[in-house]
Order: structure tokens, then C-alpha cells, then sequence
């Protein structure tokens, strides 16, 4: 059961306090490894995985049969800007899309086995310009936030959370330029694949969004809500609520990684239960996983969102899986020991 997330000062405290892996199950995935068939650390990260997959879930031979994505969907104020090739009623196209089934991520979704929910979240209301005031009021925020923290199916074993929203990877961009530094340009790229001019206009709009914000942000979420959007605070808090239910969580691209950004700049370790999904070809997108110390599973060049690489690295997640619970150890197999 979920605590209630009655208010923002709540939901740091929650973050703060999130539970950590079970050291008994850990240990235990530990020794059935050892016992394998196979020469010690052969298998290589996928031992790794399946062992720290294990001590979230509090098992040492865990199984995943349950896995969900979750596609949240937002639009943007700073759209007006020019900062996308795409308008914003192309997020709710899109979202009739996936709720039709017609999208890559329903696809990849099925592939996994993964039961697949989608949330609009107010897609005839945008956010605030954040080049003139912050994205979301406490309230915004906070609703956004538990839109996330409810959507989380507690029968869940594994989960990918993924966006869908014009105008977000400049969010994203937004988010990681006022938390890690630097000039904007490092952190803006093409996104849906904007030409030169619109990416100076988004450039510098996020370098205006930063300067007029960055006095006032102290953590991570004071950065998601002031140049975030819902689709990203929804996400931020499904990703803490799956912590609550010790589901692991796998993440997607630039812009997931951005809203787990928000959390690991908020609190320490707030990030543990998630592994990255793959690594997209969104610029800024490697530097950020640097940043969250976060090695991707995958590296195809994918730069779709709503959770697709992550959805896809859902195969490779099971593959260890697998491997750890369901292969003999050498008494079982009568094999002799090297």
C-alpha cells in the first residue's frame, strides 16, 4: 500500500526515505550464481542485473512475468516559442494512437509482455511559458506528481515509464542545463529534428528559462517544476512510487532520464531501482547518463521516446533473469565443478 502524497514537502520526505534492497535476497542471488552452470562471471552483466533485480524484489530467484509501461503525455506553454518541428495537437494524435495500438511502443510493449497504460494529463491546458513564470504551480505540480504515484500497478514486476509531448526535449534540456551547468547548447539538441534556426531559438530559450529559474532552484524538483511539464512529474513520481512497491524501473531516453535526473539531484540514491534502458541519439543524452553514473543496457541510436528503448531493454532485463532462476547449478545438473 502506498502512502498518501498529500503534499509536495510529503513527497520530498517520501523520496528521501525510500526504502533500500533486501540484503538477504541479494546474498542469496549471490550464492545461487556461484552455483551455476557455467564458469564464474561468464555471463557477465547479466549476472549483475539479475542479482540487483533480486535484492529489489526480496527474492534470490526472482521471475518476471508482469512487467507495465506507462506512457504519460503533456503539452507544453513554451511550444508557442517555435521550439519544435511538430504542433502541439500532434500529442493528441499521438496519444489516439497508442490507445488504438498504432504506435512502436505499442509494439514493443506486446513483444515484452507488458501490460501498457497511457495517461493524458490535461492536454487542452499547457503548461506555463517557463521563459516567463515556472511551468506548474505547487498545485499543477503536485497533481502531475500524483497522476504518476497512482498509476503504478502494485502486481507490476518490472516497469518502464515513457512520454509523449511537443516541446519536451526542450524541458529535458531545460531541467539538466539548470541542475548539471553548463551553456545551454550542450545541453539542446534536435529532438523531433527542429533545422538550424529553430535550434537557436530553442538554445536560447532554455538558456532565458535557466537564468530567470536557477536562483530559486535548490533540488531537483524545484527544477521539474519550474522548467519540467507533467508528462515529466508524472513520470518522477510513478518512478518513486515503483521504489514504495519494490519495482524495479527501467529507463527510457533523454527526457525520462531528465525526470529521474530531478529526483537524483533531490536525494541521494533516489535512483538505485533503475537501470538505464539504452542510450538515444539525442546529443545530451550520454552526458546525462554520466551523470547519473547510469550504464545503458542498449545502444541502437533510437531517438523515438514513449519508453521504447526502455521497453525494448525489457527483453534483455528478462534474458537475465532467466538465465539466473532457471538454469541449473552443477549438484542439480551432475556436473562437475571446475
Amino acid at each position: 500500500m502506498l502512502p498518501e502524497l498529500s503534499s509536495l514537502e510529503t513527497f520530498r520526505h517520501l523520496l528521501a526515505e525510500a526504502p533500500a534492497q533486501d540484503a538477504a535476497a541479494i546474498a542469496g542471488a549471490q550464492d545461487r550464481n556461484m552455483q551455476l552452470t557455467k564458469p564464474p562471471q561468464a555471463l557477465a552483466r547479466l549476472e549483475d542485473l539479475a542479482i540487483w533485480y533480486a535484492g529489489w524484489r526480496g527474492e534470490p530467484r526472482p521471475e518476471i512475468k508482469t512487467p507495465q509501461v506507462i506512457i504519460f503525455a503533456g503539452n507544453h506553454g513554451v511550444t508557442a516559442k517555435g521550439v519544435s518541428a511538430f504542433p502541439p495537437e500532434v500529442t493528441v494524435q499521438m496519444v489516439a494512437n497508442f490507445e488504438a495500438g498504432g504506435a512502436a511502443i505499442n509494439q514493443l510493449a506486446k513483444l515484452a509482455g507488458a501490460k501498457m497504460d497511457v495517461h493524458a494529463i490535461e492536454l487542452d491546458r499547457p503548461t506555463a511559458d517557463f521563459t516567463e513564470s515556472p511551468a506548474m504551480t505547487d498545485a499543477e505540480f503536485l497533481d502531475a506528481l500524483r497522476i504518476g504515484w497512482t498509476a503504478v500497478d502494485a502486481d507490476a514486476d518490472l516497469l518502464v515509464v515513457g512520454e509523449m509531448g511537443i516541446g519536451n526535449t526542450t524541458a529535458a534540456s531545460a531541467i539538466c542545463n539548470a541542475l548539471f551547468g553548463g551553456v545551454a547548447s550542450v545541453w539542446t539538441g534536435r529532438g523531433t529534428g527542429v533545422n538550424d534556426e529553430a535550434l537557436e531559438i530553442k538554445t536560447e530559450v532554455v538558456s532565458q528559462a535557466v537564468a530567470l529559474h536557477g536562483p530559486e532552484i535548490k533540488d531537483g524538483l524545484d527544477a521539474l517544476q519550474r522548467v519540467g511539464g507533467r508528462e515529466l512529474a508524472a513520470m518522477a513520481g510513478a518512478m518513486v512510487a515503483a521504489r514504495y512497491l519494490r519495482i524495479p524501473v527501467v529507463l527510457d531516453g533523454f527526457i525520462c532520464c531528465a525526470a529521474a535526473a530531478a529526483l537524483a539531484k533531490t536525494a541521494e540514491g533516489a535512483l538505485d531501482h533503475c537501470v538505464a534502458g539504452h542510450e538515444s541519439a539525442e546529443g545530451a543524452h550520454p552526458a546525462l547518463l554520466n551523470h547519473l553514473e547510469k550504464k545503458p543496457l542498449l545502444s541502437l541510436g533510437l531517438r523515438l521516446g514513449e519508453g521504447s528503448g526502455a521497453a525494448l531493454a525489457i527483453q534483455i532485463m528478462k534474458g537475465a533473469i532467466a538465465c539466473h532462476s532457471g538454469m541449473a547449478t552443477f549438484a542439480e545438473a551432475g556436473v562437475a565443478e571446475g
